[in-house]
């Protein structure tokens, strides 16, 4: 089992275009073969002291069954489409895959 943290940076007033957008896109990702979840997720202000707070920062996160499902998941149809509609709203993106320890 694998973990998926995505940031993704949205340009200024671009976010809820990049939500209508990843929601569409997320649909057909949780019927791919290995995906266990996929979700995107904003910042709350919950006024701790060590929080960092981005109001234009959607972060992803993942579950696959494998690296091979990830790879899959990569290789659909559909992805390059959402990649290609994604780059009108988004600045950038950093991911970090993981392994439970």
């Amino acid at each position: 089992m694998i973990y998926g943290v995505v940031s993704v940076r949205v340009k200024e007033g671009k976010l809820g275009k990049f939500l209508d957008l990843f929601n569409t896109n997320a649909v057909k990702v949780r019927k791919e073969k290995g995906c266990i979840q996929y979700f995107s997720l904003l910042d709350i202000d919950a006024n701790l002291p060590i929080q960092t707070f981005e109001k234009n920062v959607a972060t992803v996160l993942e579950q696959w069954e494998s690296v091979e499902a990830l790879h899959d998941h990569f290789a659909a149809p559909h992805m390059a489409v959402y990649f290609e509609k994604e780059k009108e709203f988004v600045e950038g993106v950093t991911v970090k895959m993981l392994q439970e320890a």
